[in-house]
């Protein structure tokens, strides 16, 4: 191994280079695209389904993507977090928020497409329908990415996690985006396909074709049934 690859390679430093090759390969070994979750080893990620995004304003100027968020996403997004929890799957919720009232501290795209929600406003909230429960992680992002503003990643490690369920808004944007991340750092990302929505069916079946090598896609009915499964076991 050169040198610039073994600095390159995630570790834990209290770990033998032996024994994170070993532990790596226990990981790796039998997964494939189809493999089923481990629970414990699982986390739904929820993205951006927050009152600021799913407004009034977007009722009027963008009715497929509110339309299909209320009658397909969020229904689908209930089912999906009433089985991860029965089956003790962790639940993280992201959010457009702002560190600042200015919103100094946002990426520059951001910046440049407005996205903006000072600190603890109404629309940097989770949408009541799916509101967080006591105890579950509430992760403010200032970028598409949340491995890019926030210490998501290192909070699934700490955790033991490296199953990610991927439901939220916008396909074609931030979901897209994560699950690229994701799969680049390491996690095997899963993308519920009927749980997420953009501005038009067009894109939205454009983007699951984009960036399909990067993930498992998999429906609401699939992984509820898969979740229950493993709930048995």
């Amino acid at each position: 191994m050169s040198w610039c690859a073994y600095f390159m390679m995630p570790r834990a430093p209290w770990m033998s280079e032996q024994g994170q090759t070993a532990l790596a390969s226990k990981r790796n070994t039998h997964w494939s695209r189809t493999t089923a979750v481990v629970p414990e080893q699982t986390a739904l990620l929820v993205i951006d389904l927050q009152k600021g995004i799913l407004s009034e304003w977007t009722k009027v100027n963008r009715p497929f993507f509110y339309r299909s968020a209320f009658e397909i996403v969020l229904p689908n997004v209930k089912r999906l977090l009433c089985a991860a929890r029965r089956s003790r799957i962790e639940v993280v919720y992201t959010v457009i928020q702002s560190l600042t009232k200015d919103g100094r501290d946002r990426s520059l795209d951001y910046k440049i497409s407005g996205f903006h929600f000072q600190p603890g406003s109404e629309g940097a909230h989770v949408l009541d329908e799916i509101a967080p429960r006591d105890d579950e992680l509430v992760l403010c992002k200032t970028s598409s990415s949340l491995f890019n503003s926030t210490n998501f990643a290192y909070l699934m490690r700490n955790m033991g996690k490296d199953t990610l369920v991927i439901v939220g808004v916008q396909t074609d944007q931030c979901v897209d985006h994560t699950v690229r991340d994701g799969a680049d750092l390491g996690f095997r990302m899963i993308c519920v396909t009927d749980a997420s929505t953009t501005d038009s069916q067009e894109r939205h079946l454009n983007a699951l074709a984009s960036f399909r090598g990067y993930c498992r896609q998999a429906t609401t009915v699939e992984l509820v049934a898969e979740f229950k499964d493993q709930d048995r076991i």
